[in-house]
């Protein structure tokens, strides 16, 4: 699966980097002027989260990294410069977190994420 423009999204190193231990592997995947939209409990949709570029968006997914959990990547879809992926998260006192994420992409690179998310309360 992979883009029809340019260069192939890589969908095997994007379930690398959402199930693997580290963010550098998914922080690969983005472009350096990407933009991620966040949407969730806190952050509604009209005032979502943006982080810009992907040294901010290196910042978060590290922190997503560093919590005692496990991820995994459910679905994944690819349809020229456009991707969506399912992410599944449990902590291990059994919270779960559910992610839908749209992507539009470049020359195989992530440029725009957003991605709407909700958890057990």
């Amino acid at each position: 699966m992979g883009t029809e423009t340019g260069s192939r999204f890589d969908t095997d190193m994007l379930r690398r980097g959402v199930e693997g231990p580290i963010a550098q592997t998914l922080v690969s995947l983005y472009a350096d002027d990407a933009e991620m939209r966040i949407v969730d409990r806190n952050t509604q949709p009209s005032h979502p989260k943006v982080l810009h570029g992907r040294d901010e968006i290196a910042r978060m997914l590290d922190d997503v990294c560093s919590r005692d959990m496990t991820h995994k990547l459910e679905n994944c879809v690819v349809q020229g410069d456009r991707a969506a992926f399912s992410e599944s998260c449990v902590y291990p006192d059994g919270v779960r977190v559910l992610s839908e994420s749209m992507l539009s992409l470049r020359d195989g690179k992530i440029v725009q994420q957003t991605m709407v998310q909700a958890w057990d309360e």
